[in-house]
């Protein structure tokens, strides 16, 4: 028997952590997690991109946030209503009005259901714009 020192990452422990980070505000750290599975050809999953997106809208990252909404068709991730949600959020707080307008409508076009938050942050959205 033979021991291993390296241990496989994989889409859960990536998750975990980008989970840690957007919970702590730390948004860097959370685009550094994300595109290390990129290198290590770990494919991300919803809720990776929920979780990236979610720590890029508590700093106001719109930007970085809407470029990872952008990315999820083009490596075939099915965005969900928290996906939206945390897009339309990060939107709303950096007083982007038109850009939450506008995913209301992709969220529409996804099929998928608006809720009271995404109505709630929109509505912000449109204050604050």
């Amino acid at each position: 028997w033979h021991e291993r020192n390296e241990y496989e990452l994989n889409t859960y422990h990536y998750n975990a952590a980008i989970g840690a980070c957007a919970t702590s505000s730390m948004w860097t750290n959370a685009l550094h997690y994300f595109s290390a599975m990129a290198q290590r050809k770990v494919e991300p999953s919803v809720v990776t991109f929920n979780s990236t997106i979610s720590a890029c809208e508590k700093t106001g990252e719109w930007e970085k946030a809407l470029q990872l909404f952008g990315l999820m068709p083009l490596i075939k991730v099915e965005s969900d209503t928290i996906t939206c949600s945390a897009a339309i959020s990060a939107c709303e707080k950096g007083g982007q009005w038109q850009r939450a307008l506008g995913l209301v409508v992709a969220l529409q076009q996804m099929h998928l259901l608006p809720n009271v938050i995404i109505y709630n942050a929109t509505i912000s959205a449109c204050e604050k714009g």
